[in-house]
């Protein structure tokens, strides 16, 4: 049996992995958002709903009981409070494995017009942010994945492909179900991608760059 800490469980992709981490009935899921009410119809003998705050290590250390791999799918201006927060949380408990979910663009790995355009579209701080959380998960003993996925679509299938940190994202986009389809994977397999961080995108089947490149 898996327990699985889901931190931001009501986000869009994290919703599309409970879906598929429950697809395994080893899987035991604790759902840790703010408002616990918007997921309480989730609660069920293999689901727990907690509510609490993500940048909080109380609160976090909290949900952390029993827990085997924790899942973060946090987003908002507040993500490198979260990240010290999940660090600190995870070392105090003595856990480990940790799925973070990051954004493309973090090390500058985007190429060609895309990559200015990404870098365009994202300015305002958002990269720097997102790219600070990835810093201090990196910087932690913890067995950790990051996830930096391409633009995200609402295509209802799995494709994708990644590339290690320090290669060139390959794609401009890639399905949410996709994404929870890795996260999925990674959870049943705790030893794989270990201290990775792993770009994501759809694969280009026609041999051409994509238009943006």
């Amino acid at each position: 049996m898996t327990n699985v800490l889901v931190l931001g469980a009501n986000g869009k992709i994290a919703k599309l992995a409970t879906i598929q981490l429950l697809a395994d009935q080893n899987n035991h899921l604790t759902l840790f958002l703010r408002n616990s009410q918007r997921l309480a119809d989730q609660a069920s003998d293999r689901v727990k709903v907690v509510e609490g705050d993500a940048a909080k290590e109380a609160d976090l250390q909290a949900a952390m009981t029993g827990v085997d791999v924790v899942y973060a799918n946090l987003a908002g201006g507040n993500i490198e409070a979260e990240a010290k927060a999940v660090v600190a949380a995870m070392d105090a408990s003595g856990l480990k494995r940790l799925i973070w979910i990051s954004t493309l663009g973090i090390y500058d790995e985007v190429p060609g017009n895309f990559g200015k355009w990404n870098h365009q579209m994202l300015d305002g701080g958002y990269l720097e942010t997102y790219g600070a959380a990835a810093k201090v998960i990196e910087g932690s003993d913890l067995d950790y994945t990051v996830i930096r996925p391409a633009w995200l679509s609402n295509q209802n299938e799995v494709a994708y492909e990644t590339t290690q940190k320090g290669e060139p994202f390959k794609g401009t986009e890639v399905s949410r179900k996709s994404i929870a389809a890795l996260v999925a994977k990674l959870a049943a397999a705790p030893n794989q991608a270990i201290r990775e961080s792993l770009g994501v995108n759809k694969p280009n089947t026609d041999g051409d760059k994509p238009a943006w490149y």
